[in-house]
């Protein structure tokens, strides 16, 4: 393909025009770019595509592509081979987190983590190896917006996959065209939005060889449905105002119930079937967790820098700015955003060498990070529930009361803020502020991003079995044991004490 360049805005949402099943309040949803529910969430996603092609931005969003097309594509789309290339891939994935405040968990270039690997990693996947090479090369010419779901349903989890197979994702024949297959995941965040569903297990060994299954699955196949939890961008619709819901508006990627009815998988969308081994160790060897900590970890320092501007100007506000304990409480805030910059910028900067020369993200701090966010999202939160307390809900119900002539006078006068600030600026920063932390899209940030990188169990004991693989741990056994061996019940045994 000469020439190749990403989608732009305008094609991608014509490319969410077809098929695809989705079902919310009982009823399929036959228009998705126009729906209530999906139509400004595809808007704000559209604005990421557009970017790619904004001379102001292409520098830091975007790259030449390595297929030979002469094109270019989103940075984190590209493997990787020295700092400096992580180091672009870090500023791509903050700037495009800033086109959604960093609320959009699962954009484009989330994906990304996984299809970024495929070209140095192709030989992994064998005997299915050019399907990796083909994907990798397609998903960059285009910046394919790809999602997972990888986590079986909570259903019978004590029980083995085999045993669950009514439930769990499974192969049940196959054919020369592919394999048919059935089951449920959970739970397939703003896959309504995108273009293709990536399948995998995750966290539960397999044993039968028909749930050895990695793959993808394109939107509109035959017999995949998403069967979407309540929607907040429809509910905003529908009871208010962007003044009122600013984030649950637009930035509701939705999370669904990926359910598969008899599914043909052609076998050029399969990356691993049948390979007990091989799908057991996808998880650590596809570069994947290296790669989507590190992405996880940047949107969040970015969005953790939109919620502290935004308690700043809440405090200031309501005049208690200056309050010594407050400060200390935002100068928390500040310190956490700060901690996963650092982290951010150490996985770059101390990367793990890989397959054929590339790099990945260092996996220490990516792991960090996963047990971090779990302590310090809800301490964010926490703090502004504390600190800005009443002022979140001395609020009219909506814009529509602004407009009301009998209203206006008394809320210009008891509504308005400290040091100026007229009621209607305050009222938008509250009101914005609940949104991210106290309506129904505010909680279930916090659910996302406790359990956005695992469960908060497995996410410390992944960091013990990493060390203790890699040494790390007896390490830091023997250098206790070179200090115990300076003495002993006589006294010292170093010769250079006295």
């Amino acid at each position: 393909m000469a020439d190749s360049r990403p989608m732009n805005g305008d094609e991608y949402i014509e490319s969410l025009r077809d098929d695809r099943e989705i079902y919310l309040y009982g009823e399929r949803v036959k228009d998705l770019v126009n729906h209530p529910a999906f139509r400004n969430p595809v808007r704000m996603t559209a604005r990421l595509y557009n970017a790619l092609h904004d001379p102001d931005k292409r520098d830091v969003l975007t790259t030449a592509t390595d297929t030979g097309s002469g094109g270019y594509t989103h940075k984190f789309f590209v493997t990787s081979y020295s700092v400096d290339e992580l180091v672009g891939d870090q500023r791509a994935i903050a700037e495009w987190a800033r086109l959604s405040y960093g609320w959009m968990g699962r954009s484009p270039d989330y994906k990304a983590s996984f299809l970024g690997t495929l070209g140095a990693n192709a030989d992994f996947y064998e005997p299915f190896a050019d399907n990796a090479r083909r994907w990798y090369a397609e998903s960059q010419e285009k910046v394919f917006y790809w999602n997972h779901a990888i986590v079986h349903p909570p259903v019978d989890r004590h029980r083995p996959p085999d045993e669950v197979s009514d439930v769990y994702v499974h192969v049940e024949r196959e054919t020369d065209a592919g394999l048919v297959v059935s089951g449920a995941k959970v739970v397939a965040t703003g896959s309504a939005l995108t273009h293709y569903n990536f399948i995998a297990h995750y966290g539960i060994p397999v044993k039968r060889r028909e749930f050895a299954l990695v793959c993808t699955v394109p939107m509109n196949a035959p017999g995949m449905k998403l069967v979407c939890r309540p929607s907040y961008s429809a509910t905003a619709a529908a009871t208010g105002t962007p003044f009122d819901y600013p984030l649950s508006s637009r930035l509701d990627e939705n999370d669904t119930i990926l359910v598969l009815d008899k599914v043909l998988i052609p076998w050029e969308n399969v990356f691993i079937y049948g390979d007990l081994s091989k799908a057991q160790l996808f998880t650590g060897q596809s570069g994947f967790v290296e790669r989507f900590t590190f992405h996880g970890c940047t949107r969040l320092a970015v969005k953790l820098e939109f919620i502290a501007g935004l308690l700043a100007k809440a405090l200031a506000t309501t005049g208690t700015a200056d309050f010594r304990g407050v400060q200390s409480r935002l100068g928390e805030v500040l310190a956490w955003g700060k901690l996963f910059w650092a982290l951010s910028d150490a996985a770059a900067r101390n990367p793990t060498p890989w397959k054929n020369g590339a790099l990945l993200p260092n996996a220490g701090y990516g792991m960090v990070y996963r047990w971090f966010m779990q302590l310090g999202y809800p301490r964010v939160r926490e703090i502004v529930l504390q600190d800005v307390a009443s002022g979140l809900i001395y609020l009219p119900s909506s814009a529509a009361d602004f407009k009301n002539p009998e209203l206006r006078r008394y809320l210009d006068r008891y509504l308005r803020g400290s040091d100026g600030v007229d009621a209607e600026h305050r009222a938008k920063i509250m009101k914005l502020l609940w949104d991210a932390v106290g309506t129904e899209f505010g909680g279930r940030h916090e659910l996302y991003e406790r359990n956005y990188a695992g469960n908060h169990e497995n996410t410390r004991v992944e960091m013990l079995f990493a060390d203790t693989a890699s040494g790390d741990l007896e390490r830091h056994k023997a250098f206790v044991e070179s200090f115990l061996d300076e003495y002993d019940l006589d006294g010292w045994t170093a010769a250079d004490l006295i």
